[in-house]
């Protein structure tokens, strides 16, 4: 769902939204259940090469189960944004999925440069997801090429890629078809493949969807079996992704369930959460049933969207995370928090540990505010090495992922004011054994209140309009010396707009006036930092900026 040198999120499913809930309550139920699971091809056991499929899993060679936990990044558009893997690696994703050009509609990424790609995400320790752009939405965009000239491509790459089968995934072609017949994608995706095992390509493939990726009239799903039957070495995976379609719980774990439950191998190869005119996309269930069923996420994108709503980091600078890369890296079930290195690369994760971690000692609890705690607690040992501490929040019989970390302290934000929380603490390895859980501790925030103290600065911007309804955007700047843990934004609407759908931050609206708690991972703001928020909204004619803002009770400048 990305055109030209932009990776703007469009929407060919607006003149078919009528009716989707619908469609996808009969199309999608019972497309695919678990009587379609079939047996494996007889080669399939015995191709072992490299990263491969087993039983519905994607296995390192040494048996190693691999989930996917990583972004997108744009490189045919941005080749100079050398530094990205790097950055993308250091917040802990174990994979990145690398956008290229097959020649047909962008400029060719070469034998050499892809190489060198290649040798970037080794270097990071990377798993390499490489992917041509250039079949986005066939059969619809008249600009789109087909999938037999991305697989002509691969092969041209076939020095570069043989041997690399530990660390690198071919994705053939990116949403290789429209809406416009998506019946049409079956035979070119299973041509497509077969191509690619004819030429001696024995890495892992993978497939993306019709309906530009989400396979909302259920095509992928109905025909997966027969896709993945036709490859002589089984070794193939599907990807959805998942944007305004997937906007309910229902959607997202019905199809991700269909594919489980058939034992055929599926990912997130792409997911947005921010909403638009044309939904909002649930992301934290998204992110939730993939981490319940040990499948891989891949969310988009790094950075270069021409629509920034979508930029995890903002022009690529990894100091500047968006509300949506707070959410991606560092948000319950994100990537620091179910994020683990492929253990090609020697860093851990051997199958054949299966010591736990010891007991981390109890939590102690410091700098409490209205919506902030700080924890601290001692160490855990483990046989091998301790990858890194989860925080849960713990009522009754039931957790709650709260935060994670890789020292032995975190800072958790977003909490409510004058309210009774308990926490504890796991310790896990890097081949995700974990320990038993710690004993707890109990915190109780102060009463709200105005900050002290604080600077703040406002940015409200309109980042597209149409009849009836806007996208806004809202950048909170601190511009005190201390850190913010916490703050609510006041402002009012001046010509009846009300606010639908808000991302970075919960709002809520009496009249014109609105009032905005931060999500989790927007509530610190360090000293000249900056946080950012988005919405949707309806609106009448006219559609003003809001004239003043304040920030837990301080008046704010605008920016």
């Amino acid at each position: 769902m990305r055109s030209a040198t932009s990776t703007a999120r469009q929407s060919p499913l607006h003149i078919l939204l009528k009716g989707l809930s619908a469609l996808l309550g009969v199309v999608l139920l019972g497309a695919l259940g678990p009587a379609a699971a079939q047996a494996r091809p007889a080669q399939a056991e015995a191709a072992a090469t490299g990263l491969h499929i087993s039983d519905g899993r994607l296995l390192e060679a040494n048996g190693n189960d691999f989930v996917m936990r990583g972004v997108n990044h744009a490189h045919t558009w941005y080749p100079g944004e050398t530094q990205s893997l790097a950055d993308i690696k250091a917040f802990g994703a174990n994979t990145v999925r690398v956008v290229l050009s097959d020649g047909h509609r962008w400029t060719r990424n070469g034998p050499a440069e892809v190489a060198g790609i290649v040798d970037d995400c080794k270097t990071n320790r990377l798993i390499c997801v490489l992917e041509v752009h250039d079949t986005t939405g066939y059969g619809e965009d008249a600009a789109a090429g087909t999938l037999d000239h991305a697989a002509d491509y691969w092969i041209s790459l076939k020095d570069v890629l043989a041997g690399e089968e530990d660390y690198v995934i071919i994705n053939i072609g990116n949403e290789p078809w429209g809406n416009t017949d998506p019946a049409g994608w079956t035979a070119p995706t299973t041509a497509a493949v077969q191509k690619l095992r004819g030429a001696g390509f024995a890495h892992t493939i993978m497939v993306d969807a019709p309906n530009w990726g989400q396979d909302w009239q259920g095509v992928m799903r109905a025909n997966a079996q027969a896709v993945y039957d036709a490859d002589t070495t089984g070794n193939l995976i599907f990807s959805i992704h998942m944007y305004s379609v997937y906007s309910t719980a229902q959607a997202i774990t019905d199809y991700l369930n269909a594919f489980v439950d058939a034992g055929l191998p599926i990912l997130i190869g792409e997911f947005g959460g921010p909403a638009d005119q044309w939904g909002d996309p649930d992301e934290d269930t998204m992110m939730a049933t993939a981490e319940a069923l040990d499948l891989g996420y891949l969310a988009w994108s790094w950075s270069g969207n021409t629509d920034p709503i979508l930029d995890l980091a903002i022009d690529f600078d990894p100091s500047r995370l968006s509300s949506w890369g707070e959410r991606i890296f560092h948000g319950a079930n994100g990537i620091a928090q179910t994020s683990r290195e492929a253990t090609v690369f020697g860093g851990g994760g051997n199958p054949d540990d299966t010591e736990a971690p010891t007991t981390p000692g109890t939590p102690t609890a410091s700098a409490v505010t209205a919506t902030s705690a700080t924890l601290t607690w001692p160490a855990a040992s483990d046989n091998v090495a301790i990858a890194g501490y989860d925080v849960v929040r713990v009522s009754g019989g039931t957790e709650t992922p709260a935060a994670s970390s890789t020292t032995t302290g975190v800072t958790l934000t977003g909490l409510t004011a004058d309210t009774a929380y308990t926490f504890a603490v796991y310790a896990r390895d890097a081949a995700g054994n974990r320990s038993a859980r710690s004993a707890t501790v109990s915190v109780t925030t102060d009463e709200s209140g105005p900050t002290p103290g604080v600077g703040c600065s406002v940015g409200y911007r309109v980042v597209g309009e149409w009849p009836g309804g806007f996208q806004g955007e809202i950048t909170i700047r601190n511009t005190g010396t201390t850190a913010i843990n916490g703050w609510n934004l006041g402002f009012a609407f001046a010509n009846g707009q009300t606010v639908s759908n808000m991302w970075g931050g919960t709002p809520t609206q009496s009249g014109s006036t609105v009032s905005v708690a931060p999500a989790g991972y927007t509530a610190q703001i360090a000293a000249n930092g900056s946080v950012t928020l988005g919405f949707t909204g309806t609106k009448g004619t006219t559609n003003a900026a809001p004239t003043a803002f304040t920030l837990s009770g301080n008046t704010c400048t605008k920016a």
